[in-house]
């Protein structure tokens, strides 16, 4: 079987090299580069705490557990770490926070109340526990990812395993009875049993192309739900062992002593077309809150600005599987691709080369979408929340 992968990100290589681990004659395409779209922008927290719906919550923990099988398998440094997290809530959040965590226990979702002392001692000795919390939840069964990293050594499996890489921009797509079809922007036509679209938030257009609806949010404006922002401290180095979410600002190790930084408060402020600035008010607004976490508040945080956009299906959901019963082109989109990758990668591989269906997959087919119309302002529904991801 020859299956065309569209999209290197952290989800077509996943599926890529789950395909070729299966014995598949594998193409991988990309327009740019491996990881270096949605997958370059990612905070990169591997979790399902904020989940509320039954089978959206059960494929994210199956996610999880396959991170833990798949680190063992893949080449390469470490990229996937159970460093836990930690929740930090002050007055205008504790009952939220209360109500989540009650709510994750009565999933018997790894969750437990820790105090201020045991909370420093998790976090690391560069970061302290500000006043004005009042109350700390650890998810000890949560963790983070190195994005790069992973895609890397994802990709450096799928070629040993015997998938082809390549580069190119797909601008067609043809789903025939008997062969699905990709042309290139610079005129080349591949050919395949399958094609799998993991083209990440052009997957709405590329979709189009072969008569399947893929409903995807597509602003990408000023405020859009799909902008998202991330600063990257490179110095001062920190001593951050696990993932935090704090009223004001979201951290997770990068390696290095380098930490990653993410206060959704202020996406609605981010103009893609107007990048903030490093020395911004927005990068201000940024170093100012890790200062506060900050045991030497003395040290002056420098950080970079990346803005990025998620790939957002219109209902918020994963969507995995063909657009019909004589499709070839099998769908592969979602909003938590970090947590979900290893999982969905396995599963859809499992169905392409199989044709049997996995059940985790059932409630994220594409024929969901089939005569329901989406409007423009649901994309609000979708909106990322703290402590959500």
């Amino acid at each position: 079987m020859k299956v065309i992968v569209i999209g290197a990100g952290v989800l077509g290589v996943s599926v890529a090299r789950q395909l070729a681990v299966a014995g598949a004659n594998v193409l991988l395409l990309d327009q740019r580069g491996a990881g270096t779209g949605t997958t370059a922008t990612t905070f990169a927290w591997t979790n399902s705490s904020r989940k509320p719906d039954p089978d959206y919550h059960r494929l994210n923990l199956a996610g999880m557990t396959e991170h833990a099988r798949l680190a063992g398998q893949l080449p390469g440094a470490p990229s996937y770490f159970t460093s836990g997290a930690l929740q930090w809530a002050d007055s205008t959040n504790e009952q939220w926070l209360a109500d989540n965590v009650e709510r994750l226990q009565s999933l018997h979702y790894p969750a437990h109340w820790v105090t201020r002392a045991e909370a420093t001692r998790i976090a690391g000795s560069s970061v302290r526990v500000p006043a004005t919390v009042t109350s700390i939840a650890h998810f000890p069964g949560e963790g983070y990812v190195l994005p790069d990293l992973f895609v890397n050594n994802l990709l450096a499996d799928a070629r040993r395993h015997g998938a082809t890489y390549a580069t190119g921009e797909a601008v067609g797509l043809d789903d025939s009875p008997h062969r699905a079809t990709v042309t290139l922007a610079a005129g080349q036509v591949h050919s395949g049993d399958r094609v799998v679209l993991a083209a990440g938030r052009w997957t709405q257009r590329l979709a189009a192309q072969a008569g399947i609806n893929v409903p995807m949010v597509t602003d990408t404006g000023r405020g859009a739900p799909t902008v998202g922002l991330l600063g990257y401290a490179r110095s001062p180095r920190l001593d951050l062992r696990c993932v935090i979410h704090s009223p004001g600002l979201n951290l997770r190790p990068a390696g290095g002593g380098h930490t990653v930084l993410q206060a959704l408060d202020l996406n609605a402020d981010v103009d893609p077309a107007n990048p903030p600035s490093p020395d911004g008010n927005i990068a201000g607004t940024l170093a100012r809150r890790l200062s506060t976490l900050l045991t030497d508040p003395s040290r002056t945080p420098h950080i970079d600005l990346r803005v990025g956009f998620r790939s957002l299906p219109a209902d918020g959901h994963t969507i995995a599987g063909y657009a019909s019963a004589q499709s070839r082109v099998y769908c592969l989109v979602t909003h938590s691709g970090i947590t979900l990758a290893p999982i969905l990668g396995r599963l859809a591989a499992a169905e392409i080369t199989t044709g049997q269906e996995q059940h985790l997959l059932r409630a994220f087919r594409p024929t969901r979408f089939t005569g329901a119309h989406h409007s423009p302002d649901e994309a609000d529904q979708h909106a990322t929340k703290l402590g959500e991801q």
